[in-house]
């Protein structure tokens, strides 16, 4: 995961400004700093696209292979019906 810059300084002079105190305005910034390295990037975002497509790609492939191999099957009996329909009559 790439990293996010964050000015934890500016941050708790911008709280600090605000009317916190010191104390809770460092703990406030250091807290924020720490949430900020769970959150995904852009480019963790392209990649979890990227793998879901993948995995998406070799599903549907064999949705599709597990749909002609029954279409087949289909088939058969279709034409296994039709050819004991055609002795019988």
């Amino acid at each position: 995961m790439a990293a996010i810059t964050f000015d934890t300084l500016k941050y708790a002079n911008r709280l600090k400004a605000a009317g916190a105190e010191s104390r809770i305005a460092e703990a406030e910034a250091e807290v924020f700093e720490l949430n900020l390295k769970e959150v995904a990037t852009r480019e963790d975002l392209k990649q979890m696209e990227e793998r879901l497509n993948e995995r998406l790609d070799a599903r549907l492939l064999q949705l599709e292979q597990r749909m002609i191999i029954k279409l087949g099957g289909l088939m058969v009996v279709a034409i296994g019906a039709v050819a004991t329909l055609v002795k019988i009559l």
